[in-house]
This record gives structure tokens, sequence and C-alpha cells, in this order.
């Protein structure tokens, strides 16, 4: 049974700075994509990043990019997101996923059906 369990999550001052960890298990993590979606009050679910079994590759969405960053630890079975220069309008739940189906690849998960495996998510909230 896959888990993912997401922390680092907390309320920050515009311009401030957050980094979440998102630990797996049950699974074999070194192998597979995975990424981070959002959650805003009142809308869907947003992507936010993805990257490759390898970390070759790493995708971002429009509104974070050259903010957030992020990366993985294989040997932590972990997924991180560093998330800089934040803004009230990031406020939401963080999600983290794996993308089983891109296991092995070099393309980078971005699309919400690409994921399969989803944590709990951990609340980010922006003040301003």
């Amino acid at each position: 049974q896959v888990q993912l369990v997401e922390s680092g999550g907390g309320l920050v001052q515009a311009g401030g700075s957050l980094r979440l960890a998102c630990a797996a298990s049950g699974l074999t993590f070194s192998n597979v994509g995975m990424g981070w979606f959002r959650r805003a009050p009142g809308k869907e679910r947003e992507f936010v990043s993805g990257i490759t079994w390898s970390s070759q590759d790493v995708r971002y969405g429009d509104a974070v990019k050259g903010r957030f960053t992020i990366s993985r630890d294989n040997d932590k079975a972990t997924v991180y997101l560093q998330m800089t220069n934040l803004k009230p309008e990031d406020t939401g739940v963080y999600y983290c996923a794996t993308a089983t189906s891109f296991r092995g690849s070099y393309i980078a998960p971005t699309k919400e059906y690409e994921f399969d495996n989803w944590g709990q998510g951990t609340q980010v909230t922006v003040s301003s």
C-alpha cells in the first residue's frame, strides 16, 4: 500500500519561504515520477511541479516558475518543494503524488491524470 505523507506547511508572510517534504513508502520510489499539486480555496486542483525518477527533467506550473524548486532524494524516498518569494495567491493545500506510469521515464509528469497515488496534503497560508 502506497503511503505519501506531506510536511512543512504553515503560515508565512508574503515574500517568505517554506520547504515542503513528502515521504513515500510502499513502492519503489527511486524509479517513479513524482509531483506536487495545490488546491486554493474555491478552486480546482492545480499542477505545481513534476520531476522524473532521475531528477533529469523537472517541470513547473506557470504561476510558480522561478520561485519554486522541486527536488528528490531517492535514498530517503522523499520529494521536496522549496518555495520562495511566496505570495498570498500561493495559499492552499499542497499535495504530493506519484506517477508510477512514468517509471523509468525521462519526461516529467505534469497532468493530473498521470498521477495515481496522493497524499493527504499540507496547508500553506501566505499572509499579505
